[in-house]
């Protein structure tokens, strides 16, 4: 399975922009009776799958700070030494947003946790099949479609609050959605701000806040999609790379990930 490096790696190396293939196929006759066929085959929509290499995204213009962020070597290894940080991650958690941050966290020298919703497969009417790999890794996406999966280390539930200095939420149209509905990650995140502790959320994430009730009288910033929801939520949103409030920085975008990676790094070193 692939580790926070091997993201980054694989991404660079794919200098390819799109491989098209077919997602779904449909219904072979003599699978099932002709009406069912019928009916299943309306059901079922074949759709090609595009890969965005994470290379392409640093080679894109106007994205230079970026890749520089990425390919200038860190030179203080130690800056976040003796530093723990908890990512809150779920299925469907967009890839850069959480390699991007992570590898250069750990190269800062801080102790870095991948922590999942404990895992709750759908019911059975749902007629949906799980891979077992998904009780122990959740899946990336690169803007909406899946690419890989993680391996998590612990899960909401078997942590506390005096466990970590700082956790961090990465986008994903589909991780907040996953991440807000589960009870541990939204008890962890209220105990977290009470503490005074660093929250840091990206893209999407900040909706888990909103679900979370602590973003009345907050400054803050989210993806575009969501910032109507943010601001029914009680905050004043700014339409800015990072926004700083108190124990709260947030982002919006993978191309605002350098920003919200150092943001994280001068808050931890000041606290």
């Amino acid at each position: 399975m692939k580790t926070i490096n091997q993201f980054i790696i694989t991404g660079i190396i794919m200098m390819h922009a799109a491989v098209n293939t077919k997602a779904q196929v449909k219904v072979a006759a003599g699978q099932t009776k002709s009406h069912e066929l019928e009916v299943l085959n309306q059901l079922t929509s074949p759709s090609a799958v595009v890969n965005m290499p994470v290379s392409q995204l640093l080679n894109a213009p106007g994205n230079e700070a970026l890749r520089a962020f990425f390919f200038t070597p860190v030179t203080n290894r130690t800056a976040l030494k003796g530093k723990k940080i908890a990512v809150l991650a779920a299925d469907g958690f967009e890839e850069i947003e959480l390699s991007g941050p992570v590898w250069y966290f750990r190269e800062l020298g801080a102790q870095v946790e991948i922590v999942a919703p404990k895992f709750n497969p759908a019911p059975e009417r749902y007629g949906l099949s799980t891979p077992e790999m998904a009780k122990t890794h959740i899946m990336a996406i690169q803007y909406l479609q899946p690419v890989g999966w993680l391996k998590f280390d612990r899960t909401a539930d078997q942590i506390k609050v005096s466990d970590y200095d700082a956790i961090f939420i990465p986008g994903g149209a589909w991780n907040p959605d996953n991440l807000r509905f589960d009870k541990d990650v939204i008890r962890f995140i209220q105990d977290f701000n009470k503490a005074g502790k660093l929250i840091a959320a990206i893209c999407h994430a900040p909706v888990v806040l909103a679900s979370a009730d602590i973003l009345k009288g907050k400054r803050l910033t989210g993806y575009w999609n969501i910032q109507v929801d943010l601001k029914n939520a009680g905050g004043t949103v700014l339409e800015e790379p990072v926004v700083i409030d108190g124990n709260l920085i947030t982002s919006r975008h993978p191309i605002d990930v350098a920003d919200f990676s150092r943001a994280v790094e001068n808050w931890l070193t000041r606290h």
